[in-house]
């Protein structure tokens, strides 16, 4: 892997640490997935303890509760880590910057949602008449 860029977490962060397990339960997902994401660096835990668990804090519940709405639709893992970048992009921004270039990139994601929703929305559609024929004999 390449270099790993830890950032520092805020006393408050610190005490408001969880680890994989408690994460895994909240979220509803595997410790397996989330063991995953953090060795494709989709979500990286926010520290580690000194025996070497990891610890992670509500914005990094929020970044998995994110990925794991964006699974639904189909999403690649490339195209997640791309979301990430640009949510970071713009939380990283300093006030009064020009963000223009990753709104329009955010606004690429949204209406590829959108798109992909709309799919999934025809599909139970569908799903819902073949329920009604078989119902019907």
């Amino acid at each position: 892997m390449g270099d790993v860029m830890v950032k520092e977490m805020t006393a408050e962060e610190v005490v408001a640490t969880m680890h994989i397990g408690e994460l895994a339960d909240r979220s509803q997902m595997s410790l397996r997935t989330i063991r995953h994401y953090d060795e494709v660096g989709l979500l990286k835990p926010s520290g580690r303890t000194d025996g070497g668990f990891r610890l992670y804090t509500e914005r990094d519940f929020a970044r998995l509760l994110l990925i794991r709405r964006m699974k639904p639709l189909g999403f690649t893992l490339e195209a997640m880590a791309g979301l990430l970048k640009v949510i970071d992009a713009l939380e990283a921004a300093a006030p009064g910057e020009d963000v223009t270039a990753i709104r329009t990139e955010l606004n690429g994601f949204i209406e590829e949602a959108a798109r992909r929703r709309a799919k999934l929305e025809e599909q139970l559609g569908m799903a819902d008449e073949f329920l009604a024929l078989l119902r019907a004999r």
